[in-house]
């Protein structure tokens, strides 16, 4: 078994790191709120005092973190995970951040021959806790195959998307897609609504039609229409709006970056903006079929 340093054990990252130790590895754990660390240690982790000294004399080094710039911060300090880790430890951040940071962190762990890999997941909290993530990778081949057994105690998929930063703009794009099939199922079922068609029957006819999607048949936003949908539990997440909303917004910063025309990209931000700004953030993204039926 491996000897693993893992920094960021909120949502995400603590069942992820519960799940490396039922596997067997050993875990220094590293995060900046003590009740944090007092449940790690209560799992049967080790702890470290800071990002440095989680990185060091461990196989390997996974971090989930909230945004780009706290990536390059516990990456590129001078006491940070790049400075005092050494070959041959394996980085894997598992933040969902921009490309250009992943790229940028990617090139400085390079710098001192120490392999890496961009893998941010899909799957939430649940998927999480039951270990059942999907991966999506960015790195070289031998990062990547590094990688993956690790990943595979805390996950169910694991793909290699390509070179370093290139499982954040997979992550992104997926997700952008994401939120806009969302919210185009969320007006078909207002407009269903208006003209008189059940929801229900608009379901029946959809979901084996030409405007079937996941958001539609796994994680339906109307009510009482698919059982294990958020919109069941009064839009308890599942993946929060405001957590859409950041990777919205991380599309349209790499769009810009790319110079890539995503006006449909620009109106879902736009319009979950809208939404979490009414105070639904904290609520399951489903939930903006809410906003889109005038209910709030």
């Amino acid at each position: 078994m491996s000897s693993i340093g893992f920094i960021g054990l909120g949502n995400m990252g603590g069942p992820m790191m519960r799940n490396l130790l039922k596997a067997g590895h050993g875990v220094k754990a590293y995060d900046l709120a003590p009740t944090l660390l007092a449940s790690a240690k209560e799992a049967g982790a080790e702890l470290a005092t800071d990002p440095g000294e989680a990185a060091r004399n461990v196989d390997a080094v996974i971090t989930m973190l909230p945004a780009g710039q706290h990536v390059r911060a516990v990456y590129l300090d001078e006491k940070g995970v790049i400075a005092s880790a050494s070959a041959p430890t394996l980085l894997i951040d598992c933040s969902t951040i921009d490309v250009d940071s992943a790229r940028i962190v990617s090139a400085a762990a390079k710098g001192r021959a120490l392999d890496m890999v961009d893998a941010p997941v899909s799957g939430g909290v649940a998927g999480a806790a039951a270990g059942t993530l999907t991966f999506m990778v960015g790195g070289s081949d031998q990062a990547f195959a590094r990688a993956e057994p690790i990943l595979k105690t805390m996950g169910k998929v694991i793909v290699h998307a390509g070179p370093p930063g290139n499982g954040q703009a997979a992550k992104i794009c997926n997700n952008m897609m994401l939120g806009i099939q969302m919210i185009s199922v969320a007006e078909g079922f207002a407009l269903a609504e208006k003209l008189g068609l059940s929801a229900a029957k608009l379901f029946e006819i959809s979901s084996k039609a030409s405007g079937q999607c996941w958001s539609l048949t796994n994680y339906c936003p109307e009510p009482g229409l698919v059982p294990s949908a958020p919109s069941n539990r009064d839009y308890q997440p599942g993946f929060t709006a405001a957590m859409m909303l950041k990777d919205l917004r991380l599309a349209q910063q790499a769009a810009a970056s790319a110079g890539a025309p995503t006006p449909l990209g620009a109106g879902a931000a736009a319009l979950f903006a809208l939404f979490a700004g009414k105070g639904r953030e904290a609520l399951d993204f489903s939930a903006i079929i809410q906003m889109i039926k005038g209910k709030i």
